[in-house]
């Protein structure tokens, strides 16, 4: 039998990244849900995969998006929870903001689609302790929002470069996409020691022990910059996983179905977004068959349930940098 790896969707929406951005066009909440919805759907179906799709509250708070999330339902995909108001420094918010966001998403979320989540992303790989134990109060079962991966202060520098920000939506945003520490912490899933209580989490995986990315948006910028070794790349990544008993779990975003066509013009400076869409979309249907190839790939709730189940995951007490 395949080892066991898991596959999910953030569905961070058009107007997401124009508020991280700065740009006051995001007030409106432009979305492209419903042509970025269908397209991953299709994709999904033609490889007959199972993946959970991470909602963000907003969406699912806004009617004009009933329609699009309900179809990921109807399609059989899992629901999961990425925030309400998709803000990436979500772990310097107070308690009581915490528990506001969380409880304000789960309801918008489970309203939209007829699903209660029990999966969360934070929003740029976003946690602190006070929201693993507001998620733990609120009937969460898992988390999957670290990522160990020493390049976040890089990304950080070009997301400031490329934005147009004030100094204090910059400090604001300081601690974007984590920092060099965060390629210190585990590949492997393990439970949040939160006392009485514990949530599974499950990693974003990256390269083994150099810890590089290696989820979809990052194959596909490489596919852009040096078409010959993005698949080589991917394909090194997962054999490493399998030789040291990895279970990797990669997540997908809406830009990776999307050219810069699809989308408003200061959102096509983000990788690959430059790539013709047939490309673009062949290499992403390429990496997925490689990763269902070599491992039985399910939706991250199944994945958690794998993890409970087995009952042997190492308890870890979170730590974070504020």
């Amino acid at each position: 039998m395949k080892p066991i790896a898991s596959l999910s969707l953030d569905l961070d929406n058009e107007w997401s990244y124009l508020k991280t951005r700065g740009d006051a066009a995001w007030e409106s909440f432009p979305s492209y849900l419903d042509v970025v919805v269908p397209r991953f759907l299709g994709i999904l179906k033609s490889l007959e995969q199972r993946i959970t799709v991470f909602v963000v509250g907003q969406d699912a708070a806004l009617e004009k998006n009933g329609a699009a999330l309900r179809s990921i339902v109807a399609a059989g995909h899992e629901i999961g929870c990425h925030s309400f108001k998709h803000e990436p420094w979500l772990h310097r918010y107070s308690n009581a903001e915490l528990s506001e966001e969380l409880t304000s998403a789960t309801d918008a979320i489970t309203n939209a689609t007829g699903v209660r989540p029990v999966g969360f992303r934070g929003p740029g790989f976003s946690l602190s302790r006070p929201a693993l134990e507001t998620l733990a109060t609120l009937g969460y079962r898992y988390d999957c929002t670290t990522f160990p991966t020493y390049i976040g202060p890089l990304a950080r520098q070009y997301y400031f470069w490329t934005a147009k920000l004030s100094k204090s939506e910059r400090a604001q945003r300081e601690a974007l996409f984590g920092s060099l520490a965060d390629g210190l912490r585990p590949l492997r899933p393990y439970r949040w020691d939160l006392g009485a209580r514990s949530l599974v989490e499950i990693p974003v995986t990256t390269f083994p022990i150099v810890k590089t990315p290696i989820h979809f948006s990052y194959i596909l910028y490489l596919a852009q910059l040096a078409p010959a070794l993005a698949i080589p790349y991917f394909a090194a990544a997962l054999a490493a996983c399998r030789a040291l008993g990895i279970a990797p779990s990669l997540l997908l975003h809406p830009l990776d179905f999307l050219d810069s066509d699809d989308v408003h013009e200061s959102l096509r400076f983000f990788p690959a977004m430059q790539m013709p869409r047939e490309r673009k979309l062949a290499v992403l249907q390429r990496a997925l068959e490689l990763y269902r190839k070599h491992f039985d790939v399910v939706a991250v709730g199944e994945h958690a349930a794998a993890i409970e189940l087995a009952d042997a995951a190492p308890r870890i007490v979170p730590l974070f940098a504020m």
